[in-house]
């Protein structure tokens, strides 16, 4: 089960989405931040970022990548229910998408 929110915050770009999960296997906070880097190096390297650095909406400016996971704003609930926060700049980073999609479809 996904019960997420995206809001924005007092900036003039970037936003936060807040993701709750129910799992339906028990994993740790630890192993989900392991998967989401390895993703962030591998398969999904430029679409999703990762990082365990204390940070800010602005730190995220101009940033074109589709999400990015903080590691350190994410908790485990418990073994089931876990929390995921992913910043993204929701200008910048969405113009960037729009014109991926566009030389996509133009091939």
């Amino acid at each position: 089960k996904l019960t997420g929110m995206s809001f924005r915050v007092p900036t003039s770009d970037v936003s936060v989405v807040d993701l709750t999960c129910e799992l339906n296997s028990e994993a740790t906070l630890k192993e989900i931040c392991a998967e989401m880097k390895a993703q962030s190096e591998g398969a999904l390297k430029g679409v999703l970022g990762y990082t365990e650095d204390k940070v800010v909406a602005t730190d995220f400016r101009g940033d074109t990548r589709t999400s990015i996971f903080d590691a350190d704003a994410s908790i485990a609930l418990d073994g089931t229910f876990i929390k995921v926060i992913a910043w993204y700049d929701n200008e910048w980073g969405y113009s960037n998408k729009c014109l991926e999609m566009v030389r996509v479809v133009s091939k």
